[in-house]
């Protein structure tokens, strides 16, 4: 309804992967890149996760157009395929004949269609989308795929899209074998807040846009919040604010379009790691095995977004009890694990023994520069934990992650200040901070805890919460999320 309102030759914002739409920034284009390299120059099993709508088909889709001439590329996103289905659509991508007769007459057969691609220079990539939701068969199958090889080289290259769930999957003992396989895993993040902004005028352009900027700096504000970085929800709520500016007759798109489209797109908060396996979803943009990142490296030269760390060091992240959270001080004194070798980092501190300074008493409420807007009935603690916020986040690291514990409206200053005062007294002075800020729906309260190195230590944080607390349905979010 509104292209020809904005000078558009096509809708920019529809949810169906369009690869002409690809973004590459927000480090999209890096992990692109990155793919490439993995699946051409490595034999293991590649795993790609991201929450939903976070761009992992885009990513797939490109991939099947990037991928070497030399590559033949088979794409399968069905995950109800039975052991049995899954050899057969293979077979009928690779446009084998099917042998009559048993499972295993078939796997012979695509052995032998595989041994001709190997002969001929040719290599075969399979990418699997949705996989976090096949049956536990047909990703052991998956596996069985994996062994088929000639006398040097394995035949048939695997990559597998799916959800933070498909790392619960892989962590049952009935699939053990198969996560071994995985040599490379990668993680897409939610976009940050200072990519939304390019990445809709990107879209924009490429729909056929020539004129300035339509997204104020308020609007841009509150799709970062409502969409939680995810570009499918984004899509959603810059096409139904688009909607909202052209029915109100206007080319600017503020708080008011961007709030009817929150309110009628209606999204839920992304859930809690009690009820997804959330631990999949790295706080790095991409997971890359050691020997990987330094065969890489002087490809990658320059490119800061790809992190070099051990695919077992990646699941065997640090945990920190919840009543004890690493404050932020300490972990940003802490030795990266990409950057050093297990053996030579000490160990991680019991809470009684990290060093003084970094137990230090943050700035009185006195001292510390409060919000202007800050409402006059904010309370002591309250007060407080507004300073304890901004000395912390001053110095957290964008990578780490809190657990959210409280989010309402600017106007519940005296429910803040109430549940700051009873969560005090099961959780550690020093832990809890606030933070008072505008968005697109109005001004927002938010209570956090702790500060953990990656989002599985918080997800144990989060487990180990008193009752009372966990009732109020905390959930993980990254540092970045909160500047």
């Amino acid at each position: 309804m509104y292209l020809e309102h904005y000078g558009l030759r096509e809708a920019p914002f529809r949810i169906t992967p369009h690869t002409d739409f690809f973004f590459a920034g927000g480090n999209r284009g890096a992990t692109l890149e990155a793919l490439i390299y993995a699946i051409s120059n490595d034999e293991g099993i590649v795993k790609v996760t991201g929450e939903v709508g976070s761009g992992k088909t885009m990513l797939c889709r490109m991939l099947l157009e990037k991928l070497p001439a030399t590559v033949e590329t088979v794409y399968l996103a069905n995950p109800s395929y039975s052991r049995d289905e899954i050899l057969h659509a293979l077979a009928a991508e690779l446009q084998l004949e099917l042998p009559e007769g048993r499972p295993s007459l078939l796997l012979k057969a695509l052995q032998e269609r595989l041994l001709q691609s190997y002969a001929a220079g040719r290599r075969v990539v399979v990418l699997i989308d949705e996989a976090h939701a096949m049956p536990g068969e047909t990703l052991e199958e998956i596996r069985l795929l994996s062994n088929l090889e000639s006398s040097r080289h394995k035949l048939l290259q695997i990559v597998l899209f799916g959800q933070p769930e498909l790392d619960e999957r892989l962590a049952q003992p009935d699939l053990r074998q198969l996560k071994e396989r995985i040599t490379h895993n990668f993680g897409l993040e939610p976009l940050r807040r200072t990519d939304i902004g390019p990445y809709l005028m990107f879209r924009l352009r490429a729909a056929g846009y020539h004129g300035p900027d339509i997204f104020s700096p308020r609007a841009l504000q509150g799709i970062d919040t409502a969409s939680e970085g995810l570009t499918r929800r984004i899509n959603i709520l810059a096409d139904k604010a688009m909607l909202a500016a052209f029915a109100a007759n206007t080319h600017l798109v503020d708080q008011p379009q961007v709030q009817a489209a929150v309110t009628d797109a209606q999204f839920t908060p992304l859930p809690a790691a009690s009820n997804k396996a959330v631990t999949a979803l790295r706080p790095i943009l991409l997971v890359l095995p050691l020997g990987l990142a330094l065969t890489f490296g002087a490809y990658w030269a320059g490119r800061q977004s790809v992190a070099a760390t051990p695919s077992e060091a990646a699941v065997s992240a640090p945990q920190f009890p919840a009543a004890t959270p690493s404050p932020a001080t300490a972990s940003a004194t802490a030795t990266p694990a990409a950057t050093s070798p297990a053996q030579d980092s000490p160990a991680t501190p019991a809470p009684e023994s990290v060093p003084q300074e970094a137990q230090a008493a943050p700035p009185s409420a006195a001292t510390a520069k409060l919000p202007a807007d800050l409402p006059q009935n904010a309370g002591r603690l309250t007060r407080e934990a507004l300073a304890a916020h901004q000395s912390w986040l001053a110095q957290a690291d964008d990578r780490h992650y809190v657990l959210q514990l409280l989010a309402v409206k600017g106007s519940a200053t005296r429910e803040v200040e109430s549940f700051l005062t009873q969560a005090a007294r099961s959780l550690p002075p020093g832990t809890l901070r606030a933070y008072y800020r505008s968005a697109a729906e109005g001004p927002r309260w938010g209570v956090t805890y702790g500060d953990f190195p990656d989002r599985s230590s918080a997800v144990a944080a989060l487990a180990a919460l008193p009752e009372a607390i966990r009732n109020t349905r905390p959930y993980p979010r990254q540092v970045q999320r909160l500047r």
